[in-house]
C-alpha cells in the first residue's frame, strides 16, 4: 500500500474501510481528503474516488505530489479533486454525470494538518494570526470576536462550545478588542475563567472549538453533507461518518435514526399514526471507537466515534435533518 506522506493519521482507518467495503470499479466520495489516509485506502482497494475538500492547502498539496497521487493522472483518471464544500457534493457530481456513488465518508472537524500550522489560527498551543478559516475565505475569527455584540458571541461559545460560563468569557472579549492572535484570545478566556497553570484541560478550548465551529458553519454543512449523502448512495451503498465531539456526533446519530425510521416508532400505548416516508438506511451499526492501541499510537484519536450505515432503495427525504 502507498503510504501518504502526511503529519495527519486517518483515525479508525481499518474500521471505516470495512465499513465501506469498497470494491475494483466501484464509486466513492472522500467527502473530507485532508491528507488522503480514507482516500489512498479506498484507491489500494481499486475505487476511483471523488474527493472534496474546502481548504486550497490539501488541494495543492496532492496536486504537488504525483508520484503520490498518480490515480490523478490519464484519460480516465481514479481520483478527482473538487476543491469545494462538501456540502455541494450532489452538484459537484451531477456536473460530472454521476448520479448515484457506492459510498461515501465523511471525517468531520478540523485536521491535524490545520491545527498543526500557527498561521492558520486554528489553535492556541502556538502564538498565530486569530483566523480558523477552512476555505482561508471570508469572514475570520478575529472578524467576528472583534465586531460581533456580547450576546451574539455568548450564544456562539454556549452553543457550540458547551461553555457554561459563556457570558462571562464573552464579557471579557468585548472588553479585551481588539484581539489579533490566537494567544491573545486564549489568554483573556483563561483569565475570565480563573485557569491556573497546570490544569488537565484548557478552558480556552471550548471556546475555540466554538468559534471555529461557527467561522466555517460546520454543523450547517454535516447536515448538508449527510443528506447529499442520502440523496447520491445508491441502493446497498455505504455511508461511514467519523465525529470528534458530541455535537457532531448527536447530528449523525439523529439522521441515522430518522433515516432508518426508528424515529417513527411510538408507544404501544398511543394510537398508530400515519406512517412516515420509507427508511432510507438500514443496518444501522453501532458507534465504533478507538481501541487503547490506537489512543496510544494516535492521541487525537481519543474522541472520534463512527457511525455507518447500508442505503436501502428508498427514494432520498427532502429537506433538512430535523432538529
Amino acid at each position: 500500500m502507498s503510504a501518504v506522506p502526511a503529519p495527519h493519521i486517518p483515525v479508525l482507518l481499518e474500521e471505516v474501510a470495512a465499513a465501506l467495503q469498497a470494491a475494483p470499479g466501484s464509486v466513492m466520495i472522500d467527502a473530507t481528503f485532508g491528507a488522503g489516509g480514507y482516500t489512498r485506502r479506498l484507491l489500494d482497494a481499486g475505487a476511483t474516488v471523488h474527493a472534496f475538500d474546502r481548504d486550497p492547502d490539501a488541494i495543492a498539496a496532492a496536486h504537488a505530489n504525483p508520484g503520490i497521487w498518480p490515480e490523478l493522472a490519464g484519460d480516465a483518471p481514479r481520483l478527482v479533486l473538487h476543491p469545494r464544500r462538501f456540502s455541494e457534493m450532489t452538484e459537484a457530481m451531477g456536473e460530472e454525470g454521476i448520479s448515484q456513488v457506492d459510498g461515501v465518508v465523511m471525517d468531520i472537524g478540523v485536521s491535524s494538518m490545520q491545527l498543526d500550522q500557527a498561521q492558520r489560527g486554528f489553535a492556541f498551543a502556538q502564538e498565530g494570526p486569530l483566523d480558523m478559516r477552512m476555505s482561508q475565505e471570508g469572514a475570520s475569527a478575529a472578524d467576528f470576536v472583534n465586531t460581533a455584540d456580547e450576546g451574539a458571541i455568548a450564544d456562539v461559545l454556549y452553543l457550540y462550545g458547551e461553555e457554561r460560563q459563556s457570558r462571562r468569557v464573552a464579557r471579557a472579549i468585548v472588553a479585551a478588542r481588539p484581539l489579533a492572535t490566537t494567544g491573545e484570545l486564549a489568554r483573556v478566556i483563561r483569565k475570565a475563567l480563573g485557569y491556573r497553570t497546570g490544569a488537565p484541560k484548557d478552558p480556552a478550548t471550548r471556546s475555540f472549538q466554538a468559534i471555529r465551529i461557527h467561522v466555517n458553519g460546520e454543523l450547517d454543512e454535516l447536515e448538508a453533507g449527510l443528506a447529499g449523502a442520502e440523496t447520491l448512495l445508491r441502493p446497498r451503498g455505504r455511508l461511514a461518518v467519523v465525529a470528534f465531539h458530541s455535537l457532531e456526533d448527536r447530528i449523525v446519530k439523529r439522521f441515522l435514526r430518522d433515516a432508518s425510521g426508528a424515529a417513527a416508532a411510538t408507544s404501544r400505548h398511543l394510537p398508530v399514526g400515519p406512517s412516515g416516508p420509507a427508511p432510507t438506511f438500514t443496518a444501522i451499526a453501532k458507534a465504533v471507537r478507538p481501541s487503547e492501541a490506537e489512543i496510544a499510537r494516535n492521541p487525537r484519536s481519543r474522541s472520534a466515534t463512527l457511525r455507518s450505515a447500508l442505503r436501502t432503495d428508498a427514494p432520498a427525504r427532502l429537506g433538512r435533518i430535523a432538529a
